[in-house]
Parts: structure tokens; C-alpha cells; sequence
């Protein structure tokens, strides 16, 4: 059995408010593991050509990217 069946199988067995505080939780991780990614792809200039398109965009006055 591997890892996500054995974490399935565990969940099923949850109370409504352990599956609420399970959401919660993982609701929370994945919003820090996104952030700590978009963090690394800014560090590392992966989002300048976007950041450029846009404060193009902006400068025209419209709000058309490309």
C-alpha cells in the first residue's frame, strides 16, 4: 500500500471536524509551498518578462498582456 492510500484510508475514517481542520491544513501548506515557489521563480527572473509586458501594457493605458 503505498503512502496516499494509507493517508486515504486514514481520512475516511475522519470526524467532520477533523476533516474541517484536515482542509485547513493543507489549505494553509500548499498557499506556503505556491508562495515559497513564486518567491524562488522571482528571485531567480523567471517572472521579469511578465512583469515587463505588464508595466508595457500599463504604460499604453491598456490592460491588454501579452
Amino acid at each position: 500500500m503505498d503512502k496516499i492510500e494509507k493517508i486515504g484510508r486514514e481520512i475516511q475514517g475522519f470526524s467532520p471536524s477533523e476533516l474541517a481542520a484536515v482542509r485547513k491544513w493543507f489549505h494553509d501548506f500548499d498557499a506556503e509551498a505556491w508562495d515559497r515557489q513564486i518567491e524562488e521563480d522571482v528571485q531567480a527572473g523567471k517572472l521579469d518578462a511578465l512583469a515587463e509586458a505588464a508595466l508595457k501594457a500599463l504604460e499604453c493605458g491598456g490592460a491588454q498582456m501579452v
